[in-house]
């Protein structure tokens, strides 16, 4: 039985900056020591791009003009990589971890995300691998899942996204992760049916906690907001999200 606790909270469809400042509080908790455990939120997001610190604006290939009438936000983040594209369908992972006291480097933790995407769909019959073009996973020449974190002071967050059963249209409008002459993918175009982002949830926590040795204590976000802030009873600026 492992000895490590994560607290996680299955947020469901999260607006983005809600999501983004929810990392921060908890980030911020867990530096001060407010947290004894890590923290993994597992969601979805409303469409959205997002650029990293490498930017990525120049690989955006339609006009904000058109992105306005898609009603489909920018958002310009510290996470780690380039523009990718995010939405109903894709599971997406915030790890907030403590690597020190995880005893893992970053290149070692950003090898286990990409490991427990592998195992995750090859449960689903979907054999995907790492490439040295950029991390994640991959079929083939076609981008399955991607990886960008961001570490303050040791510990991380922003994370993974699965693509499980999203429109990849938008992918089209965009140099995924600034790469040219690739494609993107998910775990239901590869298999020909549909999938349920549900199960793939589950199969996914099964695996963090075999790789990480965890055990996944799942609260709602209301118990963890308790938690943040029990001493002053001081409110999320992200409350409201569902949980």
């Amino acid at each position: 039985m492992p000895s490590k606790k994560w607290i996680c909270i299955e947020a469901g469809l999260t607006d983005y900056q809600k999501a983004w400042s929810l990392q921060l509080e908890i980030v911020k908790a867990r530096k001060a020591g407010k947290l004894p455990a890590d923290v993994l939120l597992l969601l979805e997001h409303p469409p959205v791009f997002t650029l990293g610190r490498r930017g990525g604006i120049e690989n955006l290939t339609v006009s904000r003009d058109f992105l306005e009438k898609s009603d489909i936000q920018v958002i310009c983040i510290e996470r780690g990589g380039n523009i990718t594209f995010h939405a109903p369908g894709q599971l997406v992972g915030y790890p907030i971890v403590n690597l020190h006291a995880a005893k893992l480097s970053v290149s070692e933790y950003v090898e286990n995300l990409e490991e427990m995407m592998i195992r995750t769909v090859a449960d689903f019959g979907v054999n995907a691998e790492r490439n040295s073009l950029n991390h994640g996973i991959w079929v083939q020449n076609n981008k399955l899942g991607s990886i960008g974190i961001a570490v303050r002071r040791g510990i991380t967050f922003h994370g993974f996204a699965l693509n499980v059963n999203l429109s990849l249209t938008p992918f089209e409008w965009i140099n995924p992760c600034g790469l040219r002459g690739v494609g993107m993918t998910s775990i239901e175009r590869e298999l020909s049916r549909e999938v349920s982002l549900k199960q793939i949830c589950e199969t996914a926590k099964k695996h963090i906690e075999d790789i990480f040795d965890v055990c996944l204590e799942s609260k709602t976000l209301s118990e963890l907001q308790n938690l943040l802030f029990s001493a002053d009873r001081k409110i999320l600026p992200c409350d409201g999200l569902s949980g």
